[in-house]
């Protein structure tokens, strides 16, 4: 393990984001709707701003950051597989996937389209078309080192997501009441509108609370984890099309030096999703229990606020805040559609 092999160059950078992590969990906890990705992001923004002007810490922490805002990134994706049963979950949502299918295929086309009619980078579109379309965070941690993204495009991307994470919270129950939806409804909406399971989790618990005994929670839960499912191809998807324009640019001839009309695929492909899936496999074939999978999901969490931290340190705000304004309106124009893509299937379908 490199950690192991080269603990000397990166311990500084891994402790530093280590330190960073523990209070962003811990303020996770207590404000569950912004989560500990993004508190770990913005407190590492703020040291980076304090600390990245001296060359000495940069020097002894840029190693074990890169470390942790890559690889640890990658451990985590894994860990996240051994949380999703497929087969329960494919059992119990399958009757929101027609609406799961639509809004995520919305989003997707959404970034596509504004990522070529406003010239806004491929990599930060991919990131922002697919938390939104699948699952927030997560979804952004599994894509990102597949499209080999920076942390600057993770950062926004997370950042973008976070936003309409809150507003959609926030909006949402009284949207819902004031539309006469049903409590199936709001759940089937909160499950396929919001991005972040926290979010959906808080606006469904928010409807609980506004309706008594209506156990929206459990089917936004449910609606929520079988669209994580998709994960899984749109990963394999983009790993397969990174290898393939890797191969096209190299039998093209292009590259420098000795890089130029060669192809590894060992370098392209991100073998870290192939253990993802096996890892579900595993939980579904076995029928892990959650006693055994629940440690295994929090320690994948863990691992994600621990590499947004190492993202944030490593972030140039100033930078982040003035190419940020077309992704947030990206996101905005993702939101609206997936909102209202949900809202008109489930009229179509005849549950609102």
């Amino acid at each position: 393990m490199e950690l192991f092999k080269n603990f000397k160059d990166l311990w500084r950078g891994v402790a530093l984001a280590l330190v960073i992590s523990v209070p962003a969990w811990l303020l996770g906890k207590q404000f569950e709707v912004i989560g500990g990705p993004v508190f770990a992001i913005l407190i590492g923004v703020a040291l980076g701003l304090v600390l990245r002007h001296r060359a000495d810490v940069v020097e002894a922490t840029s190693a074990g950051i890169k470390y942790t805002s890559k690889k640890i990134l990658q451990y985590a994706v894994i860990l996240l597989g051994f949380g999703l049963n497929l087969g329960e979950i494919a059992k119990v949502g399958a009757s929101s996937l027609p609406i799961i299918i639509s809004t995520i295929t919305t989003s997707l086309v959404i970034s596509f389209v504004l990522c070529r009619a406003l010239h806004i980078p491929k990599k930060i579109s991919t990131l922002v078309g697919v938390g939104s379309s699948i699952c927030g965070g997560s979804a952004i941690s599994a894509t990102a080192p597949v499209i080999d993204a920076d942390d600057e495009e993770i950062a926004q991307a997370i950042s973008v997501i976070f936003l309409f994470n809150i507003i959609a919270a926030l909006i949402f129950p009284s949207l819902g009441a004031m539309l006469g939806m049903s409590n199936e409804g709001f759940g089937l909406f909160a499950g396929t509108a919001v991005n972040d399971t926290s979010s959906v989790t808080a606006a469904a618990a928010a409807w609980d609370g506004m309706h008594p005994g209506s156990n929206a929670l459990d089917h936004a839960t449910i609606v929520k984890l079988t669209r994580t499912l998709a994960i899984i191809p749109i990963a394999l998807f983009l790993a397969f099309w990174q290898v393939r324009q890797a191969k096209r640019a190299a039998v093209a001839g292009e590259g420098a030096g000795a890089a130029a009309g060669t192809f590894d695929i060992k370098k392209i492909f991100p073998f870290f999703i192939l253990f993802f899936v096996l890892a579900s496999v595993i939980t579904t074939v076995f029928a892990l229990p959650v006693a055994v999978t629940a440690p295994i999901k929090t320690l994948s969490k863990f691992f994600i606020v621990m590499a947004m931290a190492a993202i944030g340190f490593n972030t140039d705000i100033v930078k982040l805040v003035k190419t940020g304004g077309k992704p947030i309106f990206m996101g905005l124009c993702c939101w609206i559609g997936i909102a209202c893509v949900s809202l008109g299937m489930q009229s179509v379908l005849g549950i609102w």
